[in-house]
């Protein structure tokens, strides 16, 4: 008795652990989340009746791996933030922006094919912002010089010809002469979709060698709202050659200060957010060194930045340099073929393909598969789970059996625990030998649930960090498979003009998904136990508020996995000599029960003679 107050005691207490992270944390987080982005989105900056106050600074950092403290605090709008300098236009058919001729510095980037909302009115996304404006957030390119050597940096005012604009099949070239016999030039070019490439010349008429290390960065003011989920990584990262990925929370960096990483041969690093990133690649490189820095002040800021080995610019002769920048939308296909044609490290680890990246992302190109036969990632899910539940079918199928077996000998394991009752070592010692003879596995039930873990774990992971599923419409009222069902039966789906609490935000598909799986128990043996038979009978309850607010992407797979389940092991239930009696099983439960105990068989399923 002991015992089973203390599983339900367990039970209750994990019930409550759920419930009070989906009300106490999870809800407020992506409230948070919803509210920050309609803050900053930029229909509330422009629209905004007075100039926003914020903090920023022009320079942040001279030198890669060595900010300075942020200035003083700004009263800028962003559209004022734009027009403090001149600027070159930026015009493909993926990105709109400009180029801020001080500093030569990319700050202003919109994703011309990605919106806010499913809203097609909506706003476009704004990635890079100028640093006087709320949410600084740019990259640029520069060089370190030795003392006494002047070189264009944070401030340096370069010189565009008139009318230039940058599209996909004109680059820009830039120019500025420091007045002391060097002249640098800049070519910066851009293909269709998200792939800066900044080449740099240096012309040397000092009339003796300089040397000076190109540099590249990625910085970030103010502290943006992240997910907070574990499973995705939000902010610094990047792959440094023989020290692999490496991923740096802001939380983290703001503790640290600073990490540093010298004489890496290959790789990339930049900030990443859920479905977009920045981040800047060397190029024709012996080495570089990289870092990732943090600067408290007025406002914060996160540089991520990389210098190259120096070099030497012979007396009357030229140098070169030439760095990437990729500013955009982390689309699996563009990112690979970013990977593959560019010969970037590992560049595919700039989407958080988690630790199961091996099943992971075989699984997103097989849905992309389907999606591309069929234009419907919600078929595409269907689709996949039909596969799994394929490639498992032997695993199952055995389970199934297994179960069915124990099914048929409920009458003589429930005579076995009547007769001894009172001995529990030989109760189960006979119950051994029962599954010994009858060749059952007591655990056979749990294989099923099991083998599906892994599949759901890389299908939350593909749903959840892919951009490709961001606003992917299903049928009907599911508009975003990447978010939850818009749906709740606390407001009768919507008849009742009242938004309930997050927690009770309990959708159609989580209702399916919850009925789908209850019904799926009703064929399996009922424990005989009752604290068991508490949890047994609860569990589609609590899994329905637990899946009511993940993606419902995920809970259609899984509704769809279990209606799969349902007919799998009724078939296989049946072959076996099984009289499934599932609408039996079901009125069973809502019959009272006898105060005594009734008949602890509670097996309306009885094998055919």
């Amino acid at each position: 008795m002991t015992d089973n107050r203390n599983l339900i005691l367990a039970v209750i207490l994990s019930v409550a652990v759920v419930f009070g992270w989906q009300y106490f944390v999870a809800g407020p987080k992506i409230d948070q989340t919803r509210q920050h982005t309609a803050q900053t989105s930029p229909a509330a900056q422009s629209t905004s009746g007075s100039p926003t106050a914020t903090t920023g600074t022009e320079g942040a950092a001279a030198t890669p791996g060595a900010p300075t403290t942020p200035g003083q605090a700004t009263v800028m709008t962003r559209e004022q933030a734009l027009a403090a300098n001149p600027r070159v236009a930026i015009n493909t058919q993926s990105v709109t922006g400009s180029i801020n001729l001080k500093g030569a510095r990319f700050d202003d980037l919109h994703l011309d094919g990605f919106r806010e909302t499913v809203n097609p009115n909506s706003p476009t996304i704004v990635l890079l912002s100028p640093s006087g404006a709320p949410n600084g957030y740019f990259s640029e390119f520069g060089w370190v010089a030795p003392a006494g050597v002047a070189a264009p940096g944070p401030d340096t005012l370069w010189t565009a010809p008139e009318g230039a604009k940058l599209t996909d099949t004109t680059p820009v070239v830039l120019t500025w002469d420091n007045g002391a016999g060097l002249t640098f030039k800049r070519t910066i070019s851009i293909d269709p979709r998200f792939m800066f490439t900044v080449k740099d010349e240096v012309a040397n008429a000092t009339g003796q060698a300089v040397s000076m290390a190109p540099y590249g960065r990625v910085v970030r003011l103010g502290e943006p709202t992240v997910a907070g989920y574990y499973i995705l990584h939000e902010g610094p990262l990047g792959v440094l050659g023989e020290k692999g990925l490496q991923e740096i929370t802001y939380k983290n960096l703001r503790k640290a200060g600073s990490e540093s990483f010298q004489g890496i041969n290959t790789g990339w690093l930049g900030i990443t957010d859920k479905y977009w990133a920045a981040a800047v690649v060397p190029r024709g490189t012996e080495s570089f060194d990289a870092s990732f820095s943090f600067v408290d002040g007025v406002t914060p800021l996160y540089q991520t930045d990389f210098k190259s080995k120096a070099i030497t610019v012979p007396a009357g002769g030229t140098a070169t340099a030439e760095g990437l920048l990729f500013a955009g939308a982390k689309q699996v296909s563009v990112i690979q073929d970013y990977q593959n044609n560019l010969k970037i490290d590992r560049f595919d680890l700039l989407i958080d393909w988690g630790m199961f990246y091996f099943f992971t992302k075989p699984l997103f190109f097989l849905m992309d598969y389907f999606f591309r036969l069929f234009g419907n990632f919600g078929v595409a899910i269907l689709l996949v789970t039909v596969i799994v539940k394929a490639v498992f079918f032997p695993l199952a199928n055995k389970s199934y059996k297994s179960m069915s077996a124990m099914k048929k000998v409920q009458p003589e394991m429930a005579a076995l625990r009547e007769r001894y009752a009172d001995d529990k070592v030989k109760q189960q010692q006979e119950l051994m030998a029962l599954y010994k003879k009858e060749k059952i596995n007591p655990l056979a039930g749990c294989w099923p649930v099991l083998i599906q873990i892994p599949v759901f774990f890389s299908l939350y992971k593909v749903i959840f960090v892919t951009i490709e599923m961001r606003h992917a419409p299903f049928f009907g009222w599911i508009q975003d498979l990447s978010a939850p069902d818009p749906t709740t039966i606390f407001n009768l789906f919507g008849l009742i003009p009242w938004t309930p609490p997050h927690m009770l935000m309990i959708g159609i598909w989580p209702l399916i998904m919850g009925l789908t799986m209850w019904v799926q128990m009703r064929l399996n043996p009922a424990p005989a136990d009752p604290a068991q038979q508490v949890i047994f009978n609860w569990m589609p309850v609590i899994f329905t508020f637990m899946l009511g607010t993940f993606p419902a992407g995920l809970v259609i797979y899984w509704a769809w996995n279990n209606t799969l389940s349902i007919a799998q092991q009724w078939v296989i239930m049946r072959r076996q000599g099984v009289d499934v009696n599932l609408l039996g099983n079901i009125m069973s439960t809502f019959k009272k029960k006898p105060k005594d105990g009734g008949d602890k068989t509670t097996a309306p399923t009885k094998a055919k003679s």
